[in-house]
């Protein structure tokens, strides 16, 4: 008879909320590089698209600690870290934790680093055939360097050791969550504490970004530099959210009338809309609001309950979750893509013809590059590396 699962129950509205992120952040790096298409709407909402990293890093953290909570660490000797359950069911080793975690992030990380590699001695030969300048040997090129690359494949190029971006700009995301991983057992001890506990860790890791914020100069956008304590402060809110979950759900709040969480996400909506509006785009330490918004959006999903919820546990939403990272991790190629495409294939064409064309038309590839990458390499390598780990 199959022994019941010591996991717990996935949170699909969780899961779900996945899939929009990864749109507004092409959007919003398109237009970073493009310009903003002078519609307040629409520019106010994509430049902040940038903070939908801070959901990414909660949500990190706030599953880390929902799936693995009820571990307590334990150093049963100088080389073995293991995560034993509190109720005795054995125990869970650290390196299989990390394993899982870079079967998870790896695969497709590296493959993309090798195709941005492609990428840029593909373009360059064309450039030396065709007699022109290359993107990546004009003003403001890309920055791709051999010690970038050496940093990427080890997946440090984020932690403060790089003055600039290389690459897999994107990958910078991946380097800080896979520190988050080696530090995953600090913040699982943190987390093995009531409501009170979380909600410190909440009010530490907002005070955090905080401080980040209204120090950098610009806002939370903090990426080869500090973005390593951007992602730790994300991720502890993260996992105070989970904290405080597990406390509500033990004193049923899960059986609260459905119409009480639709009303939560609503209003949780509209204030990470407020936020939005209110800060505008420029990148400022009051974007710290919009970040607190969406920790108030993470926690009124986390009971999969509401019309919120049940939108986004419907199976396109959630297919398109499944693609997520591979749509954030893939879209750097086509970015630097369509700047060759500018240069060579349409470069007097009219602004006004593309103006709109361009950003959703990126957005379309994308989410085809990242189905595929998903069901070609990131999930086949997965399953691979899981396997052979076992």
């Amino acid at each position: 008879m199959p022994q019941p699962s010591s996991r717990p129950a996935e949170i699909k509205a969780l899961s779900g909320a996945r899939a929009f992120p990864p749109l507004i952040l092409v959007l919003y790096h398109f237009c970073e590089g493009h310009g903003y298409r002078g519609n307040f709407v629409f520019d106010a909402l994509v430049a902040k698209g940038y903070l939908w990293v801070e959901f990414f890093f909660m949500l990190s953290g706030f599953i880390l600690v929902h799936v693995y909570g009820l571990q307590r660490v334990k150093l049963r000797d100088p080389l073995t870290l293991t995560l034993s359950p509190g109720g005795g069911e054995g125990n869970f080793s650290y390196l299989k934790f990390l394993r899982a975690r870079l079967a998870r992030l790896y695969p497709l990380h590296i493959f993309m680093l090798f195709v941005m590699l492609g990428l840029v001695l593909l373009l360059r030969f064309l450039a030396a055939r065709g007699g022109y300048v290359s993107i990546y040997d004009q003003p403001y090129h890309p920055i791709n360097t051999w010690q970038g690359f050496v940093a990427s494949v080890f997946l440090v190029q984020a932690w403060n050791i790089l003055s600039y971006l290389t690459w897999n700009g994107a990958s910078w995301f991946v380097s800080v969550e896979f520190l988050l991983c080696l530090l995953f057992p600090a913040y699982l001890f943190l987390s093995r504490g009531g409501a009170v506990r979380g909600a410190l860790l909440i009010v530490a890791g907002v005070a955090a970004l905080a401080y980040l914020a209204r120090t950098s100069g610009h806002g939370l956008d903090l990426t080869f530099h500090n973005g390593i304590f951007r992602g730790a402060a994300c991720f502890a809110v993260g996992v105070g959210l989970s904290m405080l979950y597990r406390a509500a759900a033990a004193r049923g709040w899960g059986e609260l009338p459905d119409g009480l969480f639709s009303l939560a996400q609503f209003a949780a909506v509209l204030l990470l809309l407020d936020a939005i509006y209110r800060t505008q785009w420029a990148h400022k330490p009051a974007d710290i609001y919009v970040a607190a918004a969406m920790a108030g959006l993470i926690f009124t999903l986390a009971f999969d309950r509401g019309i919120a919820a049940r939108a986004l546990s419907t199976a396109p939403v959630l297919k398109l979750g499944e693609w997520s990272y591979a749509i954030y991790i893939g879209q750097t190629a086509w970015l630097q893509f369509l700047r060759y495409l500018e240069q060579r294939w349409y470069p007097h064409a009219d602004p006004a013809a593309i103006w709109w064309i361009e950003p959703f038309a990126l957005v379309a590839v994308c989410v085809v590059w990242g189905a595929l990458l998903a069901t070609v390499i990131e999930r086949p390598a997965n399953r691979w590396l899981r396997q052979r780990a076992a």
